[in-house]
């Protein structure tokens, strides 16, 4: 009877570290509620690339806030565009980290005739108008380093209303104690589902998967592949905690219904939320 008891009291102490785990903060939503977020700009390919200047205008003029990616380049300025190396998006095997801005201007956006933008380029866009995610894309450990480059950049653009969050959690890390006045997320997914994250042990994948280092980071909302959403994790963050849910990516009305539905924000891409063709 005693082992019963003990086992017991164990159980209970391994839910109580698990709920611990997943602590999230409470933010206020009221900028960021009643807005659809393009997911890299409304770009609409191949005419409009991603992440570019004419998908991030066509955002504002649709009525919709955007998510964009940023990186923290050699000479410290802030590129937007998603993948670290310029092969997809630019056709070049070159590493953004690598670059300057005066060498990226060079590259061409998905064969068009668009640049690669920097940050300081785009926020001027959204001054006053529409809410924006930035996406902090950490490469070689410079979790920190980039965060910051972000907020002092995004400081200078006080009319911009703005979230940050990121996949690594160093940078959300790097915001509770630093900068906790900004609204910070955790962007997450089942990474042992779809084999992302393969540099990463499978310890920490599972952790990532979990939110299982909220405690360390503290985030105001969850950014969750949709297709993952029954996450017990993520519906425990919501219902104990509060914390607000971003669904990504959304690629169709039904779903984006769905999504919302359930109280979830949503990223969307490749269709008009409005139900009106492009």
């Amino acid at each position: 009877m005693t082992l019963l008891w003990i086992l017991l009291a164990l159980v209970v102490l391994v839910l109580l570290l698990y709920i611990l785990c997943l602590r999230c903060r409470r933010a206020d939503w009221s900028r960021f509620r009643g807005w659809r977020y393009a997911h890299r700009g409304y770009h609409d390919k191949p005419r409009i690339p991603e992440n570019s200047i004419p998908a991030f205008k066509r955002a504002v003029q649709h009525g919709f806030g955007a998510e964009l990616d940023v990186h923290l380049m050699k000479d410290g300025h802030l590129a937007v565009i998603h993948d670290a190396s310029l092969l997809r998006t630019a056709g070049v095997d070159v590493q953004i980290e690598d670059l300057t801005a005066a060498e990226l201007s060079q590259y061409k956006l998905e064969g068009s005739e668009y640049h690669i933008p920097l940050l300081e380029e785009v926020l001027p866009i959204f001054s006053g108008k529409a809410p924006l995610i930035v996406e902090l894309k950490a490469e070689r450990g410079n979790a920190e380093a980039l965060t910051a480059a972000a907020c002092k950049l995004l400081d200078k653009h006080r009319g911009v209303t703005y979230c940050m969050e990121s996949f690594d959690p160093r940078c959300l890390a790097w915001l509770w104690q630093n900068r906790p006045d900004v609204v910070r997320g955790q962007l997450s997914e089942n990474f042992i589902r779809h084999g992302d994250g393969q540099n990463l042990p499978g310890v920490v994948r599972w952790a990532l998967s979990n939110l299982l280092l909220n405690c360390r980071t503290r985030p105001d909302f969850i950014a969750y592949r949709f297709e993952d959403r029954k996450c017990l994790s993520l519906r425990l963050c919501r219902a104990l905690y509060g914390a607000q849910e971003f669904s990504w990516t959304i690629r169709s009305k039904e779903v984006m219904d769905t999504a919302e539905a359930g109280g979830a924000l949503v990223i969307f891409e490749q269709f008009d939320p409005r139900g009106i063709n492009k």
